[in-house]
C-alpha cells in the first residue's frame, strides 16, 4: 500500500473506542531501552504464537540478541507496542526495506560494502518499509487493539513522509485473522508465496499447518 493512503473509516472508529480508555497506550520502540522492549516482545510472542502449530516459545535472551542485531538498521518510528495497564499486549514490528541498500552491494558485504551501507543509510533514501511481526495476545484480540495500534503508528509515520510504500509480509493462509487485518488495510496483494515440503518417508502422513 501507499503510506499516504487514507485508512478505512472503520479503523478510526475502532481506534477511538480504545483511545478513550486511559489504560491503553501505544509507544514506539526506543533503542536506548532495547532490553525492556525485547522482554515485552517475548511476552507477547509467547502468549500469541507459541501455542500454534507446534510453535516454540522464545527465550528473552534470544529476542535480545535478535533486537541487537536489528538495532543498526532499526527505525524507531515504525515499530510499535501497545500496553494495557503497563502490561504489553500487542506488537507491530517493521523494518526499512534493506534490499534498497543491498542492491548497491553487488552481492557482497565486505568492509567496503559495510561502509557504503552506512553511508546509504545515513544519506540515501529508503522509500519502503516492510512488516515482519504483528500480534496481539489472545485476551485482547477482536477488541479493536489492531486498529488502535495501526492508527497510532500512522499518526507518526504518515506525517514523516519518509516512506512511500508499505508491505505486510509472510502472512500464512492458515492465519485468517491476520489476512482479514491486512485486507482491511488494503486489498492489494503484492505477491503469493508457496512453501513445499518433501517427505523422505513416503509412508508418513502429510498434514497442513493447522488454522489459527
Amino acid at each position: 500500500m501507499k503510506v499516504n493512503e487514507q485508512l478505512d473509516e472503520r479503523f478510526y472508529q475502532r481506534h477511538a473506542k480504545i483511545a478513550a480508555d486511559p489504560n491503553f497506550k501505544a509507544v514506539m520502540i526506543k533503542k536506548s531501552q532495547i532490553e525492556k522492549f525485547a522482554k515485552d516482545f517475548t511476552y507477547v510472542y509467547n502468549k500469541a504464537w507459541a501455542g500454534h502449530g507446534g510453535g516454540k516459545s522464545l527465550e528473552e535472551k534470544t529476542v535480545l540478541k535478535m533486537f541487537n542485531t536489528m538495532k543498526p538498521v532499526m527505525d524507531e518510528h515504525i515499530t510499535w507496542f501497545v500496553y494495557y495497564k503497563d502490561e504489553p499486549i500487542a506488537i507491530w514490528v517493521n523494518l526499512p526495506d534493506l534490499n534498497q541498500y543491498f542492491k548497491h552491494m553487488d552481492g557482497k558485504f565486505g568492509l567496503m560494502q559495510k561502509l557504503k551501507f552506512l553511508y546509504l543509510k545515513r544519506f540515501g533514501k529508503c522509500s519502503r518499509f516492510v512488516g515482519l511481526v504483528f500480534g496481539i495476545i489472545p485476551e485482547f484480540q477482536g477488541k479493536g487493539v489492531d486498529a488502535y495500534m495501526i492508527i497510532e503508528g500512522a499518526k507518526v509515520i504518515q506525517p514523516m513522509a519518509r516512506y512511500e510504500d508499505y508491505e505486510m509480509q509472510w502472512i500464512g493462509d492458515f492465519n485468517p485473522k491476520m489476512i482479514n487485518i491486512a485486507e482491511s488495510i488494503t486489498n492489494k496483494r503484492s505477491r503469493t508465496l508457496s512453501t513445499y515440503r518433501y517427505l523422505f518417508d513416503r509412508n508418513k502422513e502429510f498434514k497442513r499447518h493447522p488454522m489459527v
